[in-house]
Formats: C-alpha cells, sequence, structure tokens
C-alpha cells in the first residue's frame, strides 16, 4: 500500500542514478531511483525540485521508497 506525498529533492546522483527527496513535513527522507522518475527522455531530479510522490514503505526494512515521481516546480528554494 502507497500513500502520496509531496516534498523536495535533497540531492539526486546521475551518475549512479538515485538520490533522496525530504518530505514537506521534514519527518522522513525517501530514497528514489530514476526508473520511478515520471517523464519522457533522461529521467533526472534537481537539487530543490518540488516532487510528488507515491510513499511505499520497504519491505526488506530499507526505508521508504518514492514511486511515481512527478515534478511540480524546479529548484524550489528552502
Amino acid at each position: 500500500m502507497s500513500e502520496k506525498k509531496t516534498g523536495f529533492v535533497k540531492w539526486f546522483d546521475l551518475k549512479k542514478g538515485f538520490g533522496f527527496i525530504t518530505t514537506d513535513d521534514g519527518e522522513e527522507e525517501v530514497f528514489v531511483h530514476f526508473s520511478n522518475i515520471l517523464m519522457d527522455g533522461f529521467k533526472k531530479l534537481d537539487m530543490g525540485d518540488q516532487v510528488e510522490f507515491d510513499l511505499k514503505e520497504s519491505e526488506e526494512g530499507k526505508g521508504p521508497e518514492a514511486l511515481k515521481v512527478k515534478i511540480l516546480a524546479k529548484d524550489r528554494r528552502y
């Protein structure tokens, strides 16, 4: 089961294809893999991007993961 959340990109490594999103409430840091970004072409996120995503708790105990990541605004100032 997943829940819809918003947050901002804390960092994203283009070479490794993953990064982390901090939820708007600041309570969680969520893993994001490039394959879960909803966009055409080269999939990437930039630090500060405002995003919406489905939050999935990991079955392996590794922590939460962002699915169906959609960019709402570029380079949000935080």
